[in-house]
């Protein structure tokens, strides 16, 4: 396997994120975030009581899941990928690629499906994506995507679920 700057850079997020740094380098991002308003809200406690360990720690902690574990990032079928925690689609199966990163990447959300925030953990400048509906965090977008948008919308799959096409 041919090893890029995209492969090192993932894995030392991924290193970082299991070391229990990304709650604590990203919390004043996520206080930001869940001091919006939201039309679809739950406690904390009802957060933990609906979620996994692993969505929980993704979509209400700005966590990230390792590289190349999420069954989303092997989905090829047509279908609409829905956030985890609230079932806001979010993207549609014909904007996926495999940007070898080891997370599911699209080039493009479905409309009003998420919002951006400048994301500054872990000593860098991001943008992170969140979804519109709840506010569950759901990775990052980069501008190294192929056509027609020239993004990359690097989503953890934990924090999302896949319905396949009728």
């Amino acid at each position: 396997m041919r090893l890029t700057r995209r492969h090192f850079l993932s894995a030392g997020g991924a290193v970082a994120a299991a070391a229990g740094l990304a709650p604590l380098l990203g919390a004043n991002r996520a206080r930001a975030a869940q001091a919006q308003a939201y039309p679809y809200t739950l406690t904390d406690a009802e957060w933990r009581a609906k979620l996994t360990a692993a969505q929980y720690d993704v979509l209400r902690r700005e966590g990230t899941e390792r590289p190349y574990t999420s069954p989303l990032n092997d989905e090829h079928r047509a279908g609409t990928f829905a956030c985890a925690g609230c079932a806001q689609k979010l993207f549609s199966s014909t904007t996926k690629f495999d940007s070898g990163t080891g997370w599911p990447s699209f080039w493009q959300p479905l409309d009003h499906a998420v919002s951006t925030l400048e994301d500054r953990s872990f000593g860098m400048t991001r943008t992170a994506v969140n979804c519109i509906n709840c506010g569950g965090h759901l990775g990052h977008v980069f501008d190294d995507g192929p056509r027609p948008t020239g993004l990359r919308y690097c989503m953890n799959g934990v924090a999302m679920s896949f319905t396949p096409q009728a």
